[in-house]
């Protein structure tokens, strides 16, 4: 399955799509949780701009 994913985002659609990770901290334990997702590049500064 990991090789359809790479494969479909090494075509021309997929080159507009970047992965970010963003660190948060844990109301509950104060410790830290990191949070992945994949958007479209011209939304990756709304990804980092918006709380949790």
């Amino acid at each position: 399955m990991a090789k359809k994913v790479v494969a479909s985002l090494q075509k021309g659609e997929g080159k507009a799509f970047t992965k970010v990770v963003k660190m948060v901290k844990s109301p509950k334990t104060g410790a830290y949780i990191f949070k992945e997702e994949i958007v479209h590049k011209d939304k990756v500064k709304e990804f980092f701009a918006k709380k949790n």
